[in-house]
Formats: C-alpha cells, structure tokens, sequence
C-alpha cells in the first residue's frame, strides 16, 4: 500500500473519530469551558510525530497551505454574512479603530519584544509581530455568534476579524520578500495598493453581481432548494478569491470577506439560507484544520527559544493586544469591563496558521524559528481563548442584562418612569 494513501487512510479515521466524540461531547462543551477546537488541537498534538507519531503531515505540503487557505474562505465568507448593515453603518467607528491603530501597535510591541527578549533582526521581527497581529475569527465565534453578547461588541469584534486577516497578508509578504536571499524587485507601495484595492473592487463587484444573478422566490427562482442558494454564496466566494490570482493581483481573503458583506446585505435570504444549511461545512472545515495544526507541533520545535519563547506567548497575550486596544478605544464611549472584553478576545488562529506556512515555505534562514514561535502563541491561545469564550460571553451579557434592567419600582407598577433601555457597556454618543 504506497506511503500516501495509507497516511490519508489514517488521517481519515482520526478526523472521523474527532468528530464523532466531538459530536458526543458537544452538549458538555456547550455548558462547560471545554472547546471542541481545544481538544481537536489536543488530539492531532498527541498524535502527530511529536507524541504517538500517527498522523505524519509536512508544514511545507501544499495539502496543508491549501487546506489552511480552505478553511479561511469559508470562515470568512460565514463572518461576512454575519455583518448587518445597520451597524456597519452606524456602528463602524470601533472596528476602525481596532484595524487602523490596535493592529499596527500590537504588531509593532510583538517586534519590540521579538528584538529585544530573543534577538531576531528587525525585520524578522516585525514579521513576527505582522504574523500575529490579526485575530482570528473562528476562536472567537462563540462570543460573536452569542445573541446575548451585546450587538455592538459582536459586530465589532467579528469585522475587526474578519478584515484584518486580509490586511495583515500584504505586511507579511512584504516582509518576507525583504527577508529572501538574493535580488528582489518587489515593490512594497506598489503591492500593499494593489493587493488591497484590488481585492476590495474585486470583492464589491462579485458580491453586487451574486446577489443580482440569484433568483428571487417568484419566476426563476421557485423550486431552487435551500441547500443550492447555499452553494451559490460559497461558490460566489470562491469565484471572489480566484479572480484576485489574475493580474492585478488582489488580496482574496479581502475580496471574500467583502464579497460576503455584500451579498448578505443585498440579498438578505441568501444570507438566511446559508446560516441554516451550512453551519456543519463550516465546522467540518475548522476542526479539520486545527486537527491537521495540532498535528505539525512538537515540543522541542515550539520550546526552541526556550523561556524567550513563552515571553513571546505572553507579551503577545497579555501586553501587545490589551495595551494596543486600550490606546485604540480610548474615549470611544466603551466603559473598562467592554473594553477589557475586546481586549481579550482578539485570539490568533487559522490566519496566522496559514501565514506562517507561507513564511516557512520561503527561502527564509529564520522561517523556521519564526514558524514555531507564531505555532507556539497560536498554540496557547486555542487553548486559553478555547476555555474562556463561553465563560466570557456569559459574563458580558449578564452584566450588559443588569444594565438594561428596569428598576424594581417600575417593575412593581410604583413608578411612571421609563426604563434605562440602552445603558449598557455602550454610551451612545
């Protein structure tokens, strides 16, 4: 039996039993800290070559790059649907606020602490720091998806991450081409221009162009069944993706997230449709990915840089990301409690997974080292963002509850007063 169909045979029955305990322990994650995406990291962690040595897959594969760049479509493309367009338009100033200065800063003390805790070069440093400034959409998604979370922390938190996956790639193939040994005519200015504008355009025109070629319910449109509009915003955000690898070159991930944007805005039912049949695709495709991630790790790659490495773990945690959304969202009208809730989950995952499988995929001297600090930071926030979102989302909405509670005088009939509706970790300005 060649090497290749065996190991697929292998990783087939892993996957499968993952998701059959997984779907047997579902109903405990669901009333407990433990997070499938924890456990399938977990599982492919103590079965790949660092522990039992079951599952065998290289980071430098394309199976893995591609499986990653997968995993991100359609994650983004779900995210994308989920943004309203009431609050993009009324409630956008936050996640500007966390793009435009919360990202660059949390990259730029990344760097610092890259260059002065383990000794990377400058550039290298800020490749690190570009690598795990974006936060990921997939562990947050318990605390976005969360009606109870209020609507404005979770339309927030969900743009800031589905966009900023996008916008951190031009920084870091940026970077990694200055790191490339050898003559480069790589143009920075003329790349970032480009690779977002273009995957912006792109993103808008398919995204107006799906949601007027799909039937409505009269005419065309009677008999298409649920699961096929489905496949038809998918498949729309794939053709999104592809058309950004045709010159100009565009930025895909930007062009599907926007791309989906748009189509749940202009074609509302579609986005329904999508919520209500795709939701087992999208979680085949994360656990699939995290199971395959935990699979790459091994202890003495991740621990390489020894206790420099967990200061790394903790600066990106812990400083990097609280100190630059607390610059970020001063005076906003956001009180501490909501401010320290996005602080905190702004956890890194599948985008910084998959960028660090293109920096090591490079001719890089340090592409490895650089891979195994990012896989050790994503690493521990699977698992401390894992077992916290649902604690963390019940306790912002307890809390935002307690707010928007009328008094006990109004509820007894004692009072004419109207209740403070809408004074909760918000202050509307």
């Amino acid at each position: 039996m060649p090497d290749s169909l065996h190991s697929f045979e292998i990783a087939a029955i892993v996957l499968g039993g993952a998701l059959v305990l997984g779907a047997i322990t579902s109903g405990l994650a669901g009333r407990s800290f433990l997070s499938l995406t924890a456990l399938f990291v977990l599982v492919g962690f103590v079965l790949g070559p660092g522990a039992a040595g079951v599952l065998h897959f290289h980071a430098r594969s394309t199976f893995v790059t591609d499986l990653a760049t997968v995993a991100l479509i359609v994650i983004l493309f779900r995210d994308g649907l989920e943004v309203e367009g009431e609050m993009l338009q009324t409630a956008w100033r936050l996640p500007l606020r966390n793009l435009v200065l919360a990202m660059p800063l949390t990259g730029a003390l990344v760097a610092v602490a890259a260059r002065w805790v383990i000794g990377l070069s400058w550039t290298e440093s800020f490749l690190l720091g570009a690598l795990l400034s974006p936060t990921d959409p997939v562990l947050s998604s318990s605390v976005v998806t969360n009606p109870r979370v209020p609507r404005v922390l979770r339309h927030s938190l969900n743009l800031e991450s589905g966009l900023n996956d996008g916008l951190a790639l031009p920084a870091v193939l940026a970077l990694s081409a200055a790191l490339v040994s050898g003559p480069s005519h790589f143009v920075w200015w003329r790349f970032v221009l480009e690779n977002v504008f273009v995957g912006l355009a792109i993103g808008l025109v398919v995204g107006h162009l799906a949601g007027w070629l799909m039937p409505r319910e009269s005419g065309l449109g009677e008999g298409i069944p649920d699961y096929q509009k489905s496949l038809y915003g998918l498949g729309a955000a794939f053709v999104a993706y592809g058309l950004t690898l045709v010159p100009p070159h565009g930025n895909g991930l930007i062009a599907v997230y926007v791309a989906a944007i748009t189509l749940g805005i202009r074609r509302p039912d579609v986005r329904a449709y999508f919520a209500q049949q795709a939701e087992g695709m999208v979680e085949i495709v994360k656990l699939g990915i995290f199971l395959v991630f935990g699979s790459l790790l091994t202890l003495p790659h991740l621990f390489a840089d020894g206790w420099g490495a967990v200061a790394i773990v903790a600066v990106t945690l812990l400083v990097a990301r609280p100190v630059a959304v607390g610059a970020a969202l001063a005076g906003c009208g956001l009180d501490l409690p909501a401010r320290g809730f996005m602080a905190w989950f702004g956890p890194k995952g599948v985008a910084t997974m998959t960028f660090s499988l293109l920096v090591l995929s490079q001719p890089i001297a340090s592409g490895r080292r650089i891979f195994d600090l990012a896989a050790l930071v994503v690493f521990c926030s699977i698992i401390l963002h894992g077992v916290t979102d649902t604690a963390g989302a019940e306790w912002i909405a307890r809390r935002a509850e307690r707010e928007v509670e009328p008094p006990p005088e109004l509820l007894a009939g004692a009072s004419g007063r109207s209740p403070k509706y809408g004074s909760g970790p918000l202050k509307e300005s």
